[in-house]
Order: C-alpha cells, then structure tokens, then sequence
C-alpha cells in the first residue's frame, strides 16, 4: 500500500470519531447556553404576588338562616372575600336576627321582614285561635292531648312569641324544646296533635296556621357604623 493510500485510510477512519466529537461538544454548547438563558429569563420575571381574602367574622341565629344565605351570595360577588360564621355574636361583624333585641347597643339595619306563626298538624283539633286562646294553650291550659313545642328562652323567635302573646306569663314546663326550626317544622309535619311556633320562611308541609303572632324586622346588626365591604355586604341583603 503507498503511503497516499495509508495516509488517506487513516483518515477515512478517523473523521466519524472526530465529527461525534464536534458534535457532542457543539450541543454541550447548546444545552449551557439554554440553560443561562432560561436562568435569565427565570430572575427576571416578577412573580404576582397572591392577594390575602379578607375575613368577615359573621353570626346568624338559626331562625335568620335564609338570609345567611342571601349574604354569602352577596359576599360570591366581591372579590378576595370570605365569610365566616361564628358561634358567639359578640366576635362577629355582622350579626343576623328576627326581631329587635331587648336592649339594642348596636348599629341595626332592616333588611327584611318575617311573620311569626303558630302552626298544627293537619289532622290536629285545634281551630283557629285569638290570643288568649295561644296564652291558655302554651301555658298548659289547652287541651291536654295537644303537645306544645316552644324555642329555648334565648331564641329570637321565641322572644318574639313572650312579646306579643304571652306578655310575662310562663309557658308550660310541660312543652317540648325545639332547637332549631327545621326540628320544629319536622315535628308538626309528621305529628299529629302538635302545636308550635314557626317563622313564615319555615312553614313547609301539609301544616295549618291558626294564629298570627306578629311580623317583625329582620335585622343585621353591626358594632360599628359599618364601612367598606361591610356596608356593601349590608347593602347587598336590603335590596
């Protein structure tokens, strides 16, 4: 073989290596200078900074529950806002109720209005009653085969129903306690010979009004002359 022909062999056997090697170095290359450039493009971009919701502490008693609803509607319509419903009124920002307190020590706004009823089963004796018929019924007065349902002392209804019918008499220590309405519209719906004490908004069924207690403020009470999203949430309800 002459050396031309060596000379050129070796380089025909040399060349595929020494292309990988160009290559491999070329996209060595590449792949640092992506890098960088994505490391660039990361330190110079400024992150959104994510928005805090704020919190409204809120309490509604159990009678006033519809329109607990109507606010956490109206707080889906601002942004960055969360509702919070809390045990105890005295935490709370916004405070729901039927009926005007005893002492009012607070900022009250009206934002509805609901009747207080007494209500039976269907199927139960009791007609339709003037006061001193409701006076002598809850009192245990009535007739004896009637079950009387009341609130505790403490409930918004219940203080409404003391007010406008019982006027400082006791009712029956012999009356069923209700904790919530839904309990005492279940009760007069599936029992018979049962009488209680029903906010409108919670009569549902095959049940009969017999008397009409009163109908009274629905109030949403603040600590403070409300301002900002308070007042907007408060607005919201009075429409």
């Amino acid at each position: 073989m002459s050396l031309r022909g060596a000379l050129s062999y070796s380089a025909m056997n040399q060349s595929p290596r020494l292309r990988r090697d160009c290559f491999a170095k070329t996209a060595c290359n590449d792949i640092i200078w992506l890098t960088i450039f994505a490391l660039l493009i990361a330190s110079c971009t400024t992150s959104t900074p994510q928005t805090t919701p704020e919190v409204v502490p809120v309490y509604s008693t159990f009678a006033a529950e519809p329109w607990l609803s109507e606010l956490y509607e109206c707080a889906a319509g601002q942004n960055g806002l969360v509702l919070s419903r809390v045990d105890d009124p005295s935490t709370a920002d916004i405070v729901l109720q039927i009926g005007e307190p005893a002492f009012l020590t607070s900022f009250a706004y009206q934002i509805d209005e609901e009747e207080i009823l007494i209500v039976t089963h269907r199927q139960s004796p009791i007609q339709n009653l003037i006061r001193e018929g409701v006076q002598a019924l809850f009192m245990g007065l009535g007739d004896p085969s009637v079950q009387v349902w009341v609130y505790a002392s403490d409930a918004d209804v219940q203080r409404v129903f003391d007010q406008f019918v019982m006027e400082g008499r006791s009712v029956s220590p012999s009356a069923s306690i209700a904790v919530h309405p839904q309990e005492m519209s279940d009760t007069l719906v599936n029992q018979s010979n049962t009488v209680g004490i029903l906010p409108r908004h919670w009569k549902v069924g095959d049940v009969r009004e017999v008397f009409s207690v009163a109908t009274v403020p629905v109030l949403a009470m603040t600590k403070s002359e409300p301002q900002g999203v308070i007042n907007q949430l408060i607005g919201c309800l009075q429409k």
